[in-house]
């Protein structure tokens, strides 16, 4: 587990997730709000199928890696951010997800932060993250971490915001 703290001293752990993890990674996208699941997965999904968690919590090294987070001492996952590189691995996409309760203290900031770091030290020389445009809040997140938005060519819902190391 690696502790982190939010700059507004919200602590929690992280950890790389395990197939062991799917049941309880299913009950946490169960726990976001429906708006929420429909900007991780771009469409609209009452529940992630066993499939979609099964690919979620695979690990490949410098490949891809979801990790979980938890309050110290928690057993409960209250965030997940999953990095997957593209077959070169120059190119890293970034997606999060934060429990509606929490939202507000940090916990995305400092998940993609620390996501930034895992991406830099794989060799990935461009972040990249697919938004709806609706989603106003990672949207102004990512571009106050350094990322750049532009269109999605062909589907003017999405913005891709990209940042380079």
């Amino acid at each position: 587990m690696i502790a982190l703290e939010t700059r507004y001293g919200f602590p929690f752990t992280v950890r790389p997730a395990t197939h062991d993890d799917e049941v309880a990674l299913a009950a946490f996208f169960d726990e976001v709000s429906d708006e929420d699941r429909r900007f991780r997965f771009l469409s609209a999904v009452r529940h992630v199928s066993p499939a979609q968690l099964h690919d979620i919590t695979a690990f490949e090294h410098h490949r891809h890696e979801t990790v979980l987070a938890f309050e110290p001492g928690g057993a409960t996952i209250i965030a997940a951010a999953t990095l997957a590189a593209d077959k070169a691995g120059d190119i890293g996409e970034v997606a999060i997800s934060i429990l509606p309760e929490l939202k507000g203290k940090g916990i995305g900031w400092t998940l993609l932060d620390h996501m930034a770091q895992e991406a830099r030290h794989w060799g990935i020389k461009k972040l990249q993250s697919i938004e709806s445009r609706d989603n106003h809040a990672a949207i102004s997140l990512e571009r106050e971490m350094g990322f750049t938005a532009r269109a999605v060519e062909g589907d003017p819902a999405l913005m891709l915001l990209e940042r380079s190391f």
